[in-house]
């Protein structure tokens, strides 16, 4: 029950409105029953012709109660609905917040689509836990206790045979269902995120299916998806109607025992006829909130399982997290970076992606880092922007562990471009203002000249993840975003791997310019104009295989000196 601790938590945030949902539910199930008891009364009052002001008084009565019935149960679905809809605004901030610190980390454990349904499905699914799971019952036992306490007052018989119904309807009968539909309940949250992962890689990846001639395979899979989810759903809903259809014929089994019972004791002497109407139709009234009653259990493990799935997320992902640390990097020096024997793998990986890797760079210096694909290279760059968290071994920017650093002074201090960069559906000045909203004009047009986007207006269209953009164009973008932000950290991942060499040493050349007195960390393949850097080091299956000058290396004849022939063979 873990799993709704959280949900009731942040529920308890709006005590009011739930005390006012509760106390308007309670009203309303009692006027019912008083109403109904009334009319019951009434009609056989009527029946030994009574003076007509006692008529009056127990028609106003009945009319009374109907008005108040009206409003409280008015009342009752204004408040639980006001409530509903905070606890899920609520419940959306408070997960997002629990969230956005595990980005990006948090997709190497979950496919988007996954993320998706449960940020969307599982969350709309946590409303029916108020309006449901939590106080429904409350109401009902309040409700069930004062008209049993009321019935007592007649006969002892028929209060025993109702609380014997309650026991049926609340508890015995939803139990009987609950574990079948448990495992119903398990396939349809399955299936829903089995069907949005697809949905969400057709859509990301309709180009090359269709270049590859494979959407007709990917829409069969998808249909499949469609068609279990919806199957599993009218089984669910097969489910809940049968478990409503028994509960009600239960009901309606005690109702025709509390007349048969009140027939035998009026013959007997020990009831008023007069009261049996009043008392058979509190056994029909009464009995009204207990029919939702047989999908409580199946509302219940909905909310649960959803409460789970959802808070599984956060919980998994922040059980390994360090505490967040309390100290910043100083945003006016550029950086020293130490790593002493870092290892770190990915989340279910047993290959470690970076080995007991030691690496040193001074302040203000620039560092190539070299080596073949999948050697490590980038991963280190992840590191360094504190965006995975070592296994072992410790990283200092400026002499103070990562693990001490508030990451969010790390981005602040950093310019950063990655192989692949995000550009948001807007304009070309929307996007360059990522790195400041406080940049002028001016200033984004001058950066734009700098890396020969000078041909770009600033209110340029850009489509959906740079979609209109070529690869030259997106990757000298975000070099105009990085040149921009004014951070003392360069980490830069392939920049310029889709710029053809003329661009891109106009290009190095002003980034190195304003970069002078900077830390820069450069990935890169190609081996042209490395000459200029302080350090190369070159890396090969998460480890460092050489480091030195351009110079150093090219005199050691190693493995630097060898992809540089391959280099100069294939130029």
């Amino acid at each position: 029950m873990k799993e709704l601790a959280a949900v009731t938590k942040v529920m308890m945030a709006e005590k009011r409105d739930i005390l006012l949902s509760i106390l308007a539910g309670f009203i309303a199930g009692i006027a019912a029953v008083g109403l109904f008891a009334a009319s019951g009364y009434l009609i056989s009052k009527s029946a030994l012709v009574p003076p007509l002001y006692a008529l009056i008084a127990l028609t106003s009565t009945v009319k009374l109660l109907g008005f108040v019935r009206a409003l409280s149960r008015y009342g009752e679905r204004y408040f639980s609905h006001r409530a509903t809809f905070t606890i899920l605004s609520n419940l959306r901030v408070s997960f997002f917040e629990r969230l956005e610190p595990l980005a990006p980390r948090i997709f190497q454990r979950y496919r988007s689509g996954d993320l998706l349904a449960r940020i969307v499905g599982d969350v709309e699914s946590l409303q029916d836990y108020f309006l449901r799971v939590f106080y429904p019952p409350i109401v009902l036992v309040m409700v069930f206790l004062a008209t049993i306490l009321f019935t007592m007052f007649f006969s002892v018989y028929t209060a025993l045979v109702l609380l014997v119904g309650l026991v049926l309807t609340v508890f015995v009968v939803p139990a009987l269902f609950s574990l079948r539909q448990a495992r119903i309940d398990s396939r349809v949250r399955e299936g829903r995120g089995a069907l949005s992962t697809d949905v969400t890689e057709l859509f990301q990846g309709f180009r090359d299916l269709k270049i590859y001639r494979q959407l007709g395979e990917k829409e069969e899979a998808l249909l499949r998806s469609s068609d279990d989810y919806v199957a599993e759903q009218e089984r669910e809903g097969v489910q809940k109607l049968f478990s409503q259809s028994v509960n009600t014929f239960v009901t309606f089994i005690v109702t025709w025992f509390v007349l048969a019972l009140g027939a035998y004791l009026v013959s007997d002497g020990q009831l008023e006829g007069i009261f049996l109407a009043m008392l058979l139709m509190i056994s029909l009234t009464v009995f009204e909130d207990a029919g939702p009653m047989a999908v409580f259990p199946i509302h219940m493990q909905n909310t649960r399982r959803a409460a789970s799935r959802l808070f599984s997320v956060v919980e998994e992902d922040g059980a390994d997290r360090e505490v967040e640390g309390t100290e910043k990097l100083s945003q006016e020096l550029p950086p020293a970076i130490e790593m002493e024997d870092v290892t770190f793998r990915f989340a279910e990986e047993d290959r470690a992606a970076v080995k007991e890797l030691n690496l040193k760079l001074a302040p203000g210096t620039k560092t190539a880092i070299v080596g073949p694909s999948g050697s490590g290279k980038s991963t280190v760059l992840q590191l360094i922007l504190s965006m995975g968290t070592a296994a072992e071994g410790e990283i200092h920017l400026s002499g103070v562990s990562v693990r001490k650093l508030q990451p969010q002074s790390i981005w602040q201090a950093a310019n950063v471009v990655l192989q692949e960069n995000h550009f948001f559906y807007g304009t070309i000045r929307e996007n360059l203002q990522l790195a400041g909203n406080d940049l002028t004009d001016e200033q984004m047009e001058a950066a734009l000249d700098q890396v020969e986007l000078a041909h770009f207006a600033l209110g340029d269209s850009v489509f959906e993840k740079g979609e209109n953009l070529s690869g030259g164009e997106k990757q000298r973008l975000a070099i105009a975003r990085a040149m921009l932000k004014g951070g003392r950290l360069w980490l830069l991942d392939e920049p310029t791997s889709s710029v053809d060499a003329v661009t891109e040493k106009a290009i190095y050349e002003r980034l190195f310019e304003q970069a002078k007195a900077d830390t820069l960390v450069l990935i890169s393949h190609r081996l042209q104009g490395l000459e200029k850097m302080d350090q190369i080091v070159v890396m090969e299956r998460g480890t460092v295989v050489e480091a030195g000058t351009y110079s150093e290396l090219m005199a050691r004849k190693g493995y630097f000196y060898g992809m540089k022939e391959i280099e100069k063979g294939m130029l």
